[in-house]
C-alpha cells in the first residue's frame, strides 16, 4: 500500500487514528518481505495490507498498543529464541531503540517491523471571544493543535481515545467563573486561566464554595502562558502556545517512560 492509500483507507473507514507498520528487514524464512505495509487499528488489528502470518501477530499487537499510549513510534525485531540469545537478548528487551519479541514459528525467521502512530491532533479548547481567544484560535492550528470554541455552559465535547485535551479559559471577564466550572468538570491534561494571579486567586474561593476539588483549582495555570513578557493578544497567544507545547511534550514523556 502507498501512503495515499493507507490516508484513504482509514478515512473511508472512519478512523480517528491508526499506525502504519513496515517491514524493514528479514533474515531467513519469512512470509512477508521488506518493503511490506499494514494499517492498524489501535489494538493491533490489521485493517489492510500484509505483514505475514501468526508468528508476528502478537509483537504487532503489543508495539501498536505502546505506541498509541506513547504517541511515540516502535521498532521492533521479532527472532527464534535461539537468535535473540545469540544477540545477548530476550523477548521484552529493549536495545537501542529496538524492543525485541520472540518468533515461535518453526520458520524461523527473523523480520523486522516498524510502527509508527497517527494520533488525533490534541484538542485545545477554548472559552472565550477576547482578544486573546481569537489570536489563539488562529495561531494554534499552525502548531499542530485542533482548535476549537468552547461554550461556557454546555458540556465539553466527546474526548477521542489517544488524544490529549487542553483547556483554555480566555473569557477575560465574560463568564469567567462559569467557563472555570466547566473546564474543571472533567479531567484534562492542562487547565489555564488568561488573567492576573490576583483574579484568579478571587475566583478560586468562589469555585471552592461552589464544591469544586482544590487540587484541580491549584493545577490550574493562571497566569497562562510561559512568562515571556508578553503584552499583546498575539504575544499572550503565543507564550501560551509555548506552555501548551511544554505540557504536551511532558505528557508524552511520562507516558512514554510508562510505556
Amino acid at each position: 500500500m502507498t501512503p495515499k492509500q493507507i490516508m484513504e483507507h482509514s478515512l473511508q473507514e472512519g478512523e480517528d487514528y491508526f499506525a502504519i507498520a513496515t517491514i524493514v528487514r528479514t533474515a531467513g524464512t519469512t512470509a512477508a518481505k521488506p518493503g511490506a505495509k499494514a494499517l492498524l487499528r489501535a489494538d493491533g488489528t490489521i485493517l489492510e495490507g500484509w505483514l505475514g502470518g501468526g508468528c508476528v501477530k502478537g509483537a504487532i499487537r503489543e508495539a501498536t498498543l505502546r505506541a498509541y499510549t506513547t504517541g511515540q513510534p516502535q521498532f521492533i525485531s521479532v527472532a527464534p529464541e535461539e537468535h535473540l540469545a545469540e544477540k545477548g537478548v530476550k523477548a521484552g528487551d529493549d536495545v537501542d531503540g529496538v524492543r525485541f519479541a520472540r518468533n515461535g514459528c518453526p520458520s524461523k525467521g527473523t523480520i523486522d517491523i516498524f510502527i509508527e502512530p497517527h494520533l488525533p491532533e490534541p484538542d485545545l479548547l477554548i472559552f472565550g471571544q477576547s482578544p486573546v481567544a481569537v489570536k489563539l484560535m488562529e495561531l494554534a492550528p499552525q502548531f499542530g493543535w485542533t482548535a476549537a470554541e468552547a461554550a461556557t455552559n454546555a458540556p465539553l465535547p466527546t474526548r477521542l481515545p489517544g488524544s490529549g485535551r487542553y483547556l483554555v479559559i480566555a473569557t477575560q471577564g465574560q463568564g469567567d467563573l462559569a467557563a472555570l466550572q466547566t473546564g474543571l468538570a472533567e479531567s484534562a491534561d492542562y487547565v489555564a486561566f488568561v488573567g492576573s494571579a490576583k483574579k484568579f486567586a478571587a475566583l478560586s474561593d468562589k469555585l471552592v464554595a461552589t464544591g469544586v476539588n482544590a487540587a484541580q483549582i491549584a493545577d490550574v495555570h493562571a497566569p497562562a502562558g510561559l512568562n515571556i513578557g508578553a503584552v499583546t493578544p498575539a504575544e499572550i497567544a503565543l507564550s501560551i502556545l509555548a506552555e501548551l507545547t511544554q505540557v504536551k511534550r511532558e505528557v508524552l514523556a511520562k507516558a512514554a517512560q510508562n510505556g
